[in-house]
């Protein structure tokens, strides 16, 4: 199925797995490229560039940022070992360094228990652990890109609808462009009488199709009608489309802007800057589409 995906969307995905809780949070924004953040546990740290790589291949687009919060089983939790040995060589060079002033505190048996490695937890299968890891970042992934979508579907459908727009402006430019054409024939002729000059027929004809071939736009309309044409078809690509939607943008604009440098109509000139509004509009939802 062809969808248009937006790079603004945010996902929440828990899980209960035998080897502990799971709990991801991705945020993701419009970027020119690719562009990942962890925060993560340092025991995960190794996990990371299997993590990078999973990602990569769901994603082609967007700043994002991915965090995760991890709780060890509740059996390895209840199953600590106590390595005797360890707290007592820290409690014997304690009483040793104590001995050499007469105002030590006592030995705190808490902190004794802090001291790293002597309270050991049950040690898990790292292999297993990250594969664990990598299936429920998938999950995680699948509610992102579903997000992206919802969000490109609302994207696609304004865009659609302002390509329409853009037709009607451009079917609407090639009907009153005759009737332009006639009204500035007939402003001309009105001047030459007010002013009582003597013009040769011949003469007004060659000024009406200088006229006619400055305001002739035809080509602007056709290419801008085949440049919305285009933009529909991009919609429908199965690939990653923001780039594609934003050149044929600047092309659109090129256009509306000859438009209206040809303009010698107040209509004209009206239609040249509605459809820049429209193209601007298009053009800032575009920044967001993967």
């Amino acid at each position: 199925m062809i969808v248009t995906r937006s790079m603004t969307a945010f996902a929440r995905h828990e899980e209960q797995t035998e080897l502990g809780s799971l709990s991801w949070e991705i945020r993701s924004v419009n970027h020119r490229y690719l562009e990942v953040s962890f925060r993560l546990e340092e025991s995960f740290r190794p996990f990371e560039m299997a993590m990078r790589k999973l990602i990569s291949d769901t994603l082609s687009r967007g700043k994002v940022e991915v965090a995760l919060r991890y709780r060890v089983p509740e059996q390895a939790q209840n199953a600590l070992q106590m390595n005797i040995g360890l707290a007592k060589t820290v409690m014997e060079n304690y009483q040793q360094l104590a001995s050499f002033t007469d105002n030590a505190a006592p030995i705190d048996i808490l902190r004794v228990m802090q001291w790293p490695g002597v309270i050991q937890t049950e040690s898990l299968d790292q292999d297993a652990l990250q594969a664990t890891v990598l299936n429920s970042l998938k999950h995680a992934l699948d509610d992102l890109v579903a997000t992206r979508e919802r969000e490109g579907a609302a994207l696609e459908q304004m865009i659609i609808q302002r390509c329409e727009q853009i037709n009607d402006i451009a079917e609407q430019t090639k009907i009153r462009l005759p009737d332009i054409l006639a009204s500035h024939r007939q402003k001309l002729s009105d001047r030459i009488a007010e002013l009582e000059v003597s013009l040769e027929p011949e003469r007004l004809e060659q000024e009406m199709v200088l006229l006619a071939q400055k305001a002739d736009v035809a080509e602007e309309i056709d290419r801008l009608q085949n440049h919305v044409n285009e933009v529909k078809h991009t919609l429908k690509r199965n690939e990653p489309i923001g780039r594609r939607l934003d050149f044929l943008m600047q092309e659109l604009n090129r256009e509306a802007n000859t438009l209206g440098s040809k303009s010698i109509d107040t209509d004209t000139t009206r239609y040249s800057v509605d459809l820049k509004v429209l193209i601007e509009q298009m053009r800032e939802q575009i920044q967001n589409i993967e």
